[in-house]
């Protein structure tokens, strides 16, 4: 009874499978045009990308992309044919509380990949740029799908995550031709402020690699302690940082040995210290008190001689 129980299903598996073959077959034909329509797919993506001048790392990680979601569409669609009792709403409800799980326990590596797709897509910055991300700054050499790869000047490399670059503010230094440079200077109060301003921009026009447009200027920002307080401001094509500190190099050390040679001072910062015996009779009186000051006609006397001579005085009023 048993073992004709057990034939008889035997029996009905068979016929099942039997009957499931033309629909696997189907779907694996399926599957197949799927996985070639992939490939095809992850090749135009490349090209696509490759045209709008993305690095062939950034290229390649969009045509995985598409391609994997290419993938995904044709299992879909090839188990909905080899299972009919199973539809694709299912497979999506299936796919949507799989999403879900997935999504909660990597958070931050979706919230990543999405991050690292969209600075593709819209590029704040391309493969060469020099950036300033927080306290990092150098060069992009490239951007994955998690985090962005940034060489600094020290030749050390940093990755960066893309969801901090997407949310964060970054600067793109070389985002544009031309960059303008600048550095401080004093000048003495009694030089002439017309002709330093002329010996510092004839200086920057002499500098190798200073623009002569936008043309250098020399401004006056104040009066300081030590005496009038200047700003020399230049423009350099390319603004790379290399470019930027031989710029800055070589305007320095032309605008100091132009103003030397013109007589013009360039003052040290100086601070007066005078010293007094704080003994004095008046030390603590907020309004007699000298405070460092020179003697004049009638220094105060030391308070040991004034406490000296007031108990002296009490020893002859006793007597």
């Amino acid at each position: 009874m048993i073992f004709s129980e057990a034939l008889a299903r035997l029996e009905q598996l068979g016929r099942a499978s039997v009957a499931l073959l033309p629909g696997l077959a189907v779907a694996l034909v399926l599957f197949g045009l799927g996985l070639l329509v992939a490939r095809g797919v992850r090749a135009g993506v490349r090209r696509a990308a490759a045209l709008r001048d993305a690095s062939p790392g950034s290229a390649a990680v969009l045509g995985r992309i598409a391609g994997g979601v290419t993938i995904l569409v044709s299992f879909l669609i090839a188990a909905s044919v080899a299972f009919p009792s199973v539809s694709a709403a299912d497979l999506f409800n299936l796919l949507g509380i799989g999403g879900v799980a997935i999504g909660f326990a990597f958070r931050d590596v979706l919230q990543n990949l999405l991050a690292g797709i969209l600075i593709l897509l819209t590029r704040p910055f391309v493969i060469g740029d020099q950036i300033r991300a927080g306290s990092h700054e150098g060069t992009v050499e490239d951007v994955w799908v998690r985090a962005t790869v940034l060489r600094t000047y020290d030749n050390q490399r940093v990755l960066i995550p893309n969801a901090t670059l997407f949310v964060d503010k970054i600067t793109v230094i070389t985002a544009h031709e031309k960059r303008r440079l600048a550095f401080p200077l004093t000048i003495g109060n009694g030089d002439d402020i017309r002709q330093a301003r002329r010996v510092i921009v004839e200086a920057l026009r002499a500098t190798e690699g200073v623009l002569a447009d936008p043309p250098p200027e020399a401004l006056v920002t104040g009066l300081g302690a030590a005496g009038v307080d200047m700003t020399a401001r230049l423009w350099i094509d390319p603004p790379r940082r290399r470019d930027a500190v031989d710029a800055l190099d070589h305007a320095i050390a032309n605008v100091k040995e132009a103003l030397t040679e013109a007589g013009i001072d360039l003052p040290y910062p100086t601070s007066q210290v005078l010293l007094h015996d704080q003994t004095e009779e008046t030390d603590g009186d907020r309004s007699r008190q000298r405070e460092g000051w020179p003697e004049g006609t009638s220094p105060p006397r030391p308070r040991w001689r004034v406490q000296r001579e007031d108990e002296a005085r009490r020893e002859e009023e006793r007597v």
